[in-house]
C-alpha cells in the first residue's frame, strides 16, 4: 500500500514514518494486481510468529488441494475495487489456482473473469487479465508441489500437456468474453449460480 499511494501522493506512508517523495507523484501508469484468494484473519495469542495472527478460510470453502487457496472470485472484485482509489488502469497480472486434476480450476477461472466483468460493468478501468500460469512451474519454497498451469508439465520429461481449463482459456480470449455456454461445457456445476433463471 505505502508504494502505490506514494506514487499517487507523492507521500509514501510507512509504519516507520512518513516519506516525501514529490517527484513520484502521478507518475504511475497502471496499477498491476495479483490476485488468488481471500483469507479471514484472526487474533490468535498462540501464533507470536505470525504476529498473533492466524489465517483461515470459512468453513465449507471450496479449497484447493494444498488448503492454500480457496476460489473466492468475490475478493477479486473487493481489490478491483480498492485499486480504484490509486485512479490509473487496472492490468490483473496475475490470477490462478493450483489444481494438478484440472477440476477446481475451469469453475474458479469463470467465477473469477465474472467478477472481472461485474467490474467492468461499474465502468472500472480493468485493461487486462492474465491467467497465472501458462505452465506448471517452480513454486519459490515449494518447489513442483503446486500445479497453477494451463499446462501440465513432467518435471522429467519436460513433456507438456494440454489440460482441459487451457480450452476454456482460449474460448474465453477467443469470445473476449465468458458465455453461458462456455459454463455449462467446462464447469456447470456453477452454471445455475452464474445464469440464475
Amino acid at each position: 500500500m505505502a508504494f502505490p499511494s506514494g506514487i499517487l501522493t507523492g507521500v509514501m506512508r510507512t509504519p516507520l514514518g512518513n516519506f516525501r517523495i514529490p517527484e513520484a507523484k502521478g507518475t504511475q501508469d497502471y496499477l498491476g494486481l495479483n490476485y488468488y484468494s481471500q483469507d479471514t484473519v484472526a487474533f490468535d495469542l498462540r501464533q507470536p510468529g505470525e504476529l498473533f495472527g492466524r489465517r483461515y478460510y470459512q468453513k465449507g470453502s471450496d479449497l484447493a488441494e494444498g488448503g492454500m487457496n480457496a476460489n473466492l472470485p468475490e475478493g477479486l472484485f473487493h481489490s478491483l475495487k480498492w485499486a480504484l482509489q490509486f485512479k490509473v488502469p487496472i492490468l490483473i497480472t496475475e490470477n490462478g489456482i493450483e489444481d494438478a486434476k484440472d477440476s477446481l480450476r475451469p469453475r474458479y477461472m469463470a467465477g473469477h473473469i465474472h467478477q472481472v466483468w461485474r467490474a467492468v460493468n461499474f465502468n472500472w478501468p480493468v485493461r487486462g487479465y492474465f491467467w497465472w500460469s501458462l505452465v506448471d512451474n517452480f513454486e519459490w519454497e515449494r518447489g513442483w508441489t503446486q500445479r497453477f498451469g494451463l499446462w501440465e508439465l513432467d518435471v522429467q520429461t519436460q513433456v507438456r500437456r494440454k489440460r482441459r481449463s487451457a480450452e476454456l482459456y482460449a474460448a474465453i480470449c477467443q469470445e473476449n468474453g465468458l458465455s453461458s455456454e462456455m459454463v455449462q461445457k467446462y464447469c456447470p456445476e456453477i452454471f445455475a449460480g452464474m445464469f440464475p433463471g
